[in-house]
């Protein structure tokens, strides 16, 4: 069966970064628009960065455009997510989610509904 699993996670003071990563296999990974999302406790899950099938178009939440960066790579089945100035804010489990649909431009989608496999998820602690 498909599996996304995340790697990198871990504890980190604020103004500090990470670098998650997203490993895919049994599935055509150059197929599927990829996307990390994030869920806070007592908060819904929500979208944080996506990337299109080929890694030419990307797309981020508003307020984590410019610190958090995404990229892929379709040898290595592997989509990373650059997190820098991290905020306490920032804490949450994160999960990497493949999807066969996209938004216009090829954009990896912003709904977690539109995603058909998910990671199991991996906490990032960000400390003030």
């Amino acid at each position: 069966q498909v599996r996304l699993v995340e790697s990198g996670g871990g504890l980190v003071q604020a103004g500090g970064s990470l670098r998650l990563s997203c490993v895919a296999s049994r599935l055509t990974f150059s197929r599927y628009a990829m996307g990390w999302f994030r869920q806070a406790p007592g908060k819904e899950r929500e979208f944080v960065a996506g990337i299109s099938r080929s890694g030419g178009n990307t797309n981020s939440a508003e307020s984590m455009k410019g610190r958090f960066i995404i990229s892929r790579d379709n040898v290595k089945n592997t989509v990373n997510l650059q997190l820098n100035s991290l905020k306490p804010e920032d804490t949450a489990i994160y999960y990497c989610a493949a999807s066969l649909r996209t938004l216009n431009m090829a954009l990896a989608p912003l709904d977690a509904e539109a995603y058909n496999y998910w990671g199991q998820g991996i906490q990032v602690t960000v400390s003030s």
